[in-house]
């Protein structure tokens, strides 16, 4: 295992008008607590659409006994070989690519 020794520390100053925006920003994040949900519509047969939070979050479409996934960008996620494993791996990839649809509870 090799270790690395010479770590270079850097000082940064900021100005009170930046620190202020930190804590706002800070603030704003720590009431944000649950994700959007994510609601399924069948289309059609062997289709169905997902609705993330009033956006278009993708299809999963059943062909041959498997599952086939496309994210809301037309991006191929995968293919699985129940609806719930499915929907459950859209589900997760909507949390990384859209990050900014939250919901704050109120």
């Amino acid at each position: 295992m090799t270790m690395i020794a010479d770590v270079k520390q850097v000082e940064v100053t900021l100005d009170t008008d930046t620190v202020d925006t930190i804590a706002v920003l800070e603030a704003q994040i720590a009431h944000v607590t649950t994700r959007a949900t994510i609601s399924w519509t069948q289309t059609e047969p062997g289709s169905w659409t997902a609705d993330y939070a009033g956006y278009y979050g993708g299809t999963v479409d059943e062909r041959d006994s498997h599952y086939f996934v496309s994210d809301t960008f037309g991006q191929y996620v995968g293919d699985f070989r129940s609806l719930e494993d499915a929907q459950s791996r859209l589900a997760a990839r909507l949390h990384v690519v859209l990050p900014a649809v939250i919901r704050p509870v109120v």
